[in-house]
């Protein structure tokens, strides 16, 4: 099972899980942590080959992942604890896992969060990936996951979020890191569907104003989803819970509360 921490709420009912993205962990959620805490029951997990779940999947050391697969490892976790359903939080490649698990599972999400989400590769980013795909036998994955973050956060002001991500990404191993590489040439075929058949949970989209390679997408997307809703983030790039996380944790904690289920009377 993946590694995961519980932040128990004494009178909230309502559950928030916090997703990842690739080649981070759950220590990307610090800034989240406190104000979230404060409403909600909180559960971050680090995903297969990642944070402290890294050595847990030996046994499939030679299989390629799949969406579906890393979706069902979240689907374990929920059912160990007993959660019958949950707000979602995510952030990068994160967002497309919980799409999926909502594609699966649609009774066991409430509501999701999509921070700096992925709803399509751009040519730019199919061209790294392509070329990454290329040389990833070759040379160094840490090599190719720093091109990557500089590509994506090329900012000053993502110095922070990069370094972050960068740290954590060298907790990967070459082979995780390949399998999670693969993973990413998936993302547009999955996307194409999941433009095309909205569901109806609520969603927020909480995107940078400079998230350059993402946002387009993403306002694209909205035109055609009657129950998605976009918030932009003023000086702010692709990792935006880390890069103002006031902003992301105010607009995020007011959207959970307006589709929570209202406390029971006594």
């Amino acid at each position: 099972m993946l590694f995961y921490k519980t932040y128990p709420h004494k009178q909230s009912k309502e559950w928030v899980v916090f997703v990842h993205g690739a080649g981070g962990s759950s220590a990307i959620w610090f800034k989240q942590i406190r104000a979230y805490k404060q409403h909600f029951n909180l559960l971050l997990l680090d995903l297969r080959g990642h944070g402290k779940s890294n050595t847990m999947f030996q046994d499939v050391m030679d299989n390629q992942y799949t969406f579906k697969m890393v979706t069902k490892d979240i689907i374990d976790v929920l059912n160990h604890l007993k959660i019958e359903s949950a707000h979602f939080v995510g952030m990068s490649l994160g967002t497309i896992i919980i799409r999926h698990l909502a594609e699966l599972a649609p009774e066991r999400v409430q509501t999701m969060t999509l921070g700096g989400a992925i709803t399509r590769l751009n040519t730019r980013s199919q061209v790294l990936i392509s070329l990454g795909n290329l040389s990833k036998h070759i040379l160094p994955y840490m090599w190719l996951y720093r091109i990557f973050a500089y590509v994506v956060m090329p900012q000053k002001n993502q110095r922070q979020s990069r370094h972050l991500f960068i740290r954590e990404a060298k907790k990967l191993c070459q082979q995780e890191f390949k399998r999670w590489f693969k993973l990413a040439t998936d993302v547009n075929p999955i996307m194409k569907y999941f433009k095309e058949k909205e569901l109806v949970i609520p969603t927020l989209y909480l995107m940078g104003e400079h998230d350059y390679m993402f946002i387009k997408s993403v306002k694209e997307m909205i035109k055609r989803h009657q129950n998605s809703v976009l918030t932009q983030l003023s000086n702010c790039g692709h990792v935006c819970n880390v890069e103002q996380p006031e902003a992301f944790n105010h607009h995020s904690i007011e959207f959970i509360q307006l589709h929570s289920q209202p406390p029971l009377a006594h």
